[in-house]
């Protein structure tokens, strides 16, 4: 999915709708879906659409849309970075996805994660603020919010970089585990929702 341009003058509810047309994800973005798919390269494992995921996905996809940065694998990376970077406040869910997504973005396209994450270092995230509120504001007045007037040092971001990179790793590895042991139960799930689709 290539990225999407959003004039600023429209409010924040029609580009997410254009956002969730764009990139088929259902008039909802996918939010009401019990399931989502976690793709293991080509392979998608579904896994439960936990209330942590629902509540960081909503911020998540706006974050798409004041950032610019794709939906492909290297866009979720990069933001990924940027959440890191702008913070994720009080969301677990995010903050977790992300190290994943940063560890794995040092790894596929480091000039363009690292370059995510100061930018994120120099923004605020959307996290904890009213939806309701951001998505009746325009796009320029979202982007407007999630600039930064602080200096961000070059020597903090690269610590910080660091830190996050290592606990990504972390992260990572724990998040590898638990899907390998469970792959068995999600490739049967994937069989019983395709069929189950193909039924209907």
């Amino acid at each position: 999915m290539t990225s999407i341009s959003y004039d600023p003058a429209l409010t924040m509810r029609q580009a997410r709708a254009a956002y969730f047309a764009a990139n088929h994800f259902g008039e909802d973005g996918g939010y009401g879906d019990a399931w989502v798919d976690f793709k293991l390269g080509p392979l998608p494992l579904p896994f439960p659409n936990t209330a942590g995921r629902k509540r960081a996905v909503a911020y998540h996809d706006l974050h798409h849309i004041v950032t610019g940065y794709d939906t492909n694998a290297l866009g979720e990376f990069e933001i990924s970075a940027w959440e890191l970077g702008a913070g994720c406040g009080s969301f677990a869910a995010a903050w977790v996805i992300n190290l994943g997504g940063l560890c794995a973005g040092l790894i596929a396209a480091p000039r363009r994660t690292v370059a995510a994450f100061r930018r994120g270092r120099r923004s605020r995230s959307l996290y904890g603020r009213r939806l309701d509120e951001l998505l009746d504001a325009s796009v320029g007045e979202v982007r407007a919010m999630t600039a930064r007037s602080e200096p961000s040092t070059f020597a903090t971001d690269s610590v910080l970089l660091g830190l996050g990179a290592l606990s990504g790793a972390v992260a990572a590895s724990m998040l590898l585990m638990v899907m390998l042991t469970l792959m068995p139960v999600f490739l049967v799930l994937g069989q019983v929702r395709r069929r189950a689709a193909a039924a209907t």
